[in-house]
């Protein structure tokens, strides 16, 4: 993977390249075709590539914590992030990999699925929902997961980061959907997107990569990468 901005480079160490620049910071990972589309046939693996999965695989293993929407989870059929040789130097001193947290107000999971039974005791999986989510469900879930309750009606997403951060988990990677990308943005919590371009005309009904509230946040582009015609763009929060 080369470098074309900003210094041109043949080799890049992503680590490197995505480290975070501090312990609080909430980042949004997407992929999207040349045309702005967020998925192909309703998912985001048909736009991905070798090479955004390297980038994907590395933004999880510096993360404290992955937070994804309910669709996103069912969609994709998430499962617990699985420790791997290469996060060993990324995460010492932490857990060998990052919990999953899923925002969800109806708490409409499927609990018997492998994020909930197979996620290890140090990565137990998390679920952020409401007070008005039905009883039995949350009791249900507390069997399988932690459950953190941030807001009434709706999932309130600047307590929910706050509650991450008193339990330690500063650095969040969210992987979208499109919506919850749209109501962090909104929410003013976004602090940086990692964004692939795939080179791919996804048409379609696809959404773009933020599907909601308009947020108008300006970005500083901080890096671009490049192979086999993908691009992996950076883009940094600029200061208020």
């Amino acid at each position: 993977m080369r470098r074309i901005l900003p210094t041109p480079a043949d080799d890049v160490d992503l680590a490197d390249a995505y480290a975070y620049p501090r312990g609080d910071w909430l980042r949004l990972n997407m992929v999207a075709g040349v045309d702005g589309g967020a998925w192909l046939k309703g998912l985001s693996e048909g736009l991905s590539g070798k090479g955004d999965r390297r980038v994907f695989g590395v933004l999880r293993g510096l993360a404290d914590v992955v937070v994804a929407g309910g669709a996103t989870v069912r969609t994709e059929g998430y499962g617990p992030a699985r420790p791997r040789v290469s996060w060993r130097e990324l995460r010492a001193g932490r857990p060998l990999a990052p919990p999953i947290a899923v925002i969800t107000r109806r708490l409409d999971l499927d609990l018997a699925s492998p994020l909930f039974t197979q996620a290890e005791p140090y990565a137990r999986t998390i679920v952020i929902t409401t007070e008005r989510a039905p009883k039995d469900r949350c009791d249900e879930a507390a069997k399988y997961a932690e459950v953190i309750v941030a807001g009434e009606e709706r999932v309130d997403l600047a307590l929910a980061v706050g509650l991450l951060r008193e339990r330690g988990l500063g650095r969040v990677l969210c992987e979208g959907g499109p919506r919850v990308n749209a109501q962090m943005a909104a929410a003013g919590l976004v602090d940086e997107l990692c964004l692939t371009i795939s080179p791919l005309l996804a048409g379609g009904d696809a959404a773009r990569i933020l599907n909601g509230p308009a947020s108008n946040i300006r970005l500083r582009l901080s890096h671009v990468l490049e192979e086999e015609g993908f691009l992996f763009c950076k883009y940094t929060r600029e200061p208020p």
